[in-house]
């Protein structure tokens, strides 16, 4: 097995000229598969992040294998996740609902493909709402689950899964291209199956919100898992270059359980967290779902070309 780093060029226009931004900060030499999971709070903890210095994508570069971020994703169990399964449930919801605009009503189908799904809980909500709702997830753990209730969900990825080509209507990737090998590829497998006209709709962290300036080096989002950071920018570009047109691009945060975001804390503060969790605790508020959005947050639509 091949633990070393390995350079690779830029994904959006294959440049290996780049400016280092943060140093390596890994503490082992091998991938640790619990920094996989979705709630992992292993924050401040990637390999060296660097800057584009041709197209301003920014990556993790030099990085883990391919291969061992396959076997990573594939092995990864996540119970928190399925804890805070009611924040999912209203962000998911609120995300369902421009779709309803966005497909043209005499488009005759309505099928929607959840890329990197986990427990299926976009599927199950679009499936109640009246779509032909798929999934695919290379957890085979998170994709047992969500088949555990009765959703059609794919164990793997677009590449080495059978997904009909100009088929859906609406592909969505939520939380899922900042941890791709190659996201470029992955623009082109969407464009195979997505319908000529088709909706494309992508959430991820933005490297060049006014947050994540601020934080700089402390920005939570720099992690083991995060192999690029996009901005509205940069995935505008690379969907362009990969046939599609963007249609919007707009700052969107979520719901959390209100005891799962104090969790989230303590990494930074413990006397903060320790304050906040005594306060939650004693007012019975650990539960209650509350909106997050510090703006580095953001979700873009794109229209297949063709």
């Amino acid at each position: 097995m091949n633990t070393a780093l390995q350079d690779i060029p830029c994904n959006c226009c294959g440049s290996q000229d780049v400016k280092l931004l943060y140093p390596s900060t890994l503490k082992s030499t091998s991938p640790n598969t619990a920094d996989f999971r979705c709630t992992s709070s292993a924050y401040g903890v990637h390999p060296p992040i660097v800057r584009c210095n041709c197209c301003g994508l920014v990556y993790a570069n030099p990085r883990w294998d391919p291969s061992l971020v396959s076997e990573s994703y594939s092995a990864v169990e996540d119970p928190t996740y399925v804890e805070e399964r009611e924040g999912r449930v209203l962000t998911f919801s609120r995300n369902l609902a421009p779709f309803e605009k966005l497909v043209s009503a005499n488009s005759g189908t309505r099928r929607l493909l959840d890329v990197g799904c986990h427990i299926g809980v976009m599927v199950e909500l679009a499936q109640a709402s009246g779509w032909e709702a798929w999934g695919v997830e290379p957890s085979t753990w998170a994709s047992e689950q969500a088949r555990a209730r009765g959703l059609h969900v794919i164990t793997g990825t677009l590449s080495d899964t059978a997904v009909p080509e100009n088929y859906f209507d609406v592909v969505t990737l939520w939380d899922v291209v900042e941890h791709l090998t190659d996201p470029a590829a992955e623009l082109c497998n969407v464009h195979r199956i997505l319908k000529p006209g088709g909706i494309f709709a992508i959430h991820t962290i933005d490297i060049e919100s006014w947050f994540a300036r601020l934080m700089g080096a402390r920005w939570p989002w720099l992690m083991e898992m995060h192999l690029y950071y996009f901005s509205p920018r940069t995935l505008g570009k690379m969907l362009e270059q990969n046939g599609y047109e963007v249609i919007s691009s707009s700052a969107q945060g979520r719901f959390l359980r209100l005891g799962y975001f104090i969790t989230r804390i303590e990494p930074y503060s413990k006397p903060l967290y320790r304050l906040l969790r005594t306060i939650s605790d004693k007012l019975n508020w650990s539960n209650v779902a509350i909106p997050v959005n510090f703006g580095d947050l953001f979700t873009l639509y794109a229209r297949k070309i063709g």
